[in-house]
């Protein structure tokens, strides 16, 4: 009998999970239909691949998404995260599989019935972070409660990178994600737990507060908290976990620089700023900036801030062209989205550019008396522009995962997030076969304390 795989919201972010399912359609008789508002390079991208159909999908027409998802064994979906909703209903209402990458919302966790009462799966966090963060973590975590050792802390960090360039660069970085996402991190309350007490830090301290970490062989990060990471407490079984803390990975000096934004109020987004199809990227600076007119912007950046005028933050500043008297290029916008204008300038990769994922995790526990620590970490890197690291570290997952689902290996129904051994132990099997592996070094600490 065949099956029919429903692919919605397929950007280019999508070509290693659809080059992984197109593989495995003409053995198991599978089809897939690819949908998205723009089906034009889609179409000709995959459009002639056997046992495959690209076509125009709008996820408010409420008679085709009905149509096409109850017509599917399984819906994955690749939507911005809250659109997720208006899939998840469709398939909760008509019993049919769903599997994505974004995090689990209170809206999808309420229909978790529904599909259980379908006998049907919905399974969130299906990706890279969150996915594959989990998967790899309960891994460790469950062997250390296999054995009966006591978990005193965890800490992860994950980061999407640019791989090592010779390219002037001193931000080491591009966007190798959403553009947006990467703009407005970190906003909210940061909450963790930290040897037991319960610690919160406000948006404009995040980036304040960072942690060096060290992976083998690629050198030094830092990284900066993820904003709630109290959540995680009982989806990994953690009740009596002293530290937990989830977090983000930069290279050195990122945090540092990035916070001038935050402080100047350049990535708020709750209103539009005035004339900004007449402003310059001097401009936008200058508007966060007390009225002095014989001081240069750069010196009342300076003083605002109270930052060298030949520091490494104002050198960082400069040469994403931030002082520089050319048109932002957008008709309006918040501040949020005319700095994302203004640095995708710059941070945009280049077609002969890859990406780097780094993840990280630590495990701090007892044997007996004796205090431990293992430390597992997996760096992958992109092949080119279209098969990224971002790309095959989310899309992989999520196409396993859909394998499994398809094939009936997954006795659960109801909304998941893959922290159960059902779910994440052949997923990382079978992404270790393909070499993504996650290295591991244990260590003693009374060794290293007495060193």
């Amino acid at each position: 009998m065949t099956k029919r795989i429903l692919l919605v919201g397929a950007g280019r972010s999508s070509f290693s999970l659809i080059n992984y399912l197109i593989s495995l359609l003409k053995e198991n008789n599978w089809q897939l239909c690819i949908g998205d508002l723009d089906v034009g390079f889609l179409s000709e991208k995959f459009g002639s691949a056997e046992n495959v159909q690209v076509i125009s999908f709008d996820i408010f027409n409420q008679e085709q998404k009905t149509k096409e998802i109850t017509k599917s064994d399984l819906v994955i979906s690749m939507l911005p995260a809250k659109f997720h909703i208006h899939v998840a209903e469709v398939c909760a209402d008509h019993g049919i599989n769903m599997i994505t990458a974004s995090y689990v919302t209170d809206e999808i966790k309420a229909l978790d019935e529904k599909f259980k009462a379908k006998g049907a799966i919905c399974v969130m966090e299906m990706g890279l972070d969150p996915g594959l963060d989990h998967m790899s973590a309960m891994k460790v975590l469950d062997r250390i409660k296999d054995k009966g050792y006591k978990l005193h802390a965890f800490e992860t960090f994950t980061g999407g990178l640019l791989a090592p360039s010779t390219e002037d660069n001193p931000w080491q970085y591009k966007f190798t994600w959403n553009p947006r996402n990467v703009v407005l991190a970190g906003q909210g309350i940061v909450k963790f737990i930290q040897e037991g007490r319960f610690k919160y830090i406000p948006y404009h301290k995040v980036f304040r507060r960072t942690e060096v970490i060290h992976i083998p062989g690629h050198g030094y990060f830092e990284g900066y908290a993820n904003r709630d990471s109290l959540k995680y407490v009982d989806s990994y079984e953690l009740q009596d976990i002293q530290t937990l803390y989830r977090g983000t990975l930069r290279r050195p000096g990122f945090c540092k620089a990035w916070d001038i934004f935050i402080q100047l109020g350049a990535t708020d987004d709750s209103f539009k700023m005035e004339r900004v199809d007449e402003m310059t990227h001097r401009q936008f600076i200058n508007s966060f900036l007390y009225f002095n007119p014989h001081d240069s912007v750069e010196l009342k950046l300076a003083h605002y801030l109270n930052i060298d005028m030949e520091s490494e933050e104002m050198y960082k500043l400069k040469w994403l062209g931030l002082f520089d008297d050319e048109l932002v290029g957008l008709k309006e916008g918040t501040p949020a989205q005319i700095l994302e204008h203004i640095l995708k300038k710059k941070w945009t990769p280049r077609k002969d550019e890859k990406d780097m994922i780094v993840m990280w995790h630590k495990f701090d526990f007892k044997e007996g008396d004796q205090a431990r620590e293992i430390q597992s970490y997996m760096v992958v890197m992109g092949d080119n522009a279209n098969d990224t690291a971002m790309a095959k570290t989310v899309g992989l997952p999520l196409g396993i995962g859909a394998k499994m689902i398809l094939n009936g290996e997954f006795k659960l129904s109801g909304v998941q997030i893959p922290t159960k051994r059902e779910i994440y132990k052949p997923v990382l099997k079978e992404l270790e076969a393909m070499g993504f592996e996650f290295n591991e070094r244990e260590i003693d600490l009374m060794e290293t304390a007495k060193g």
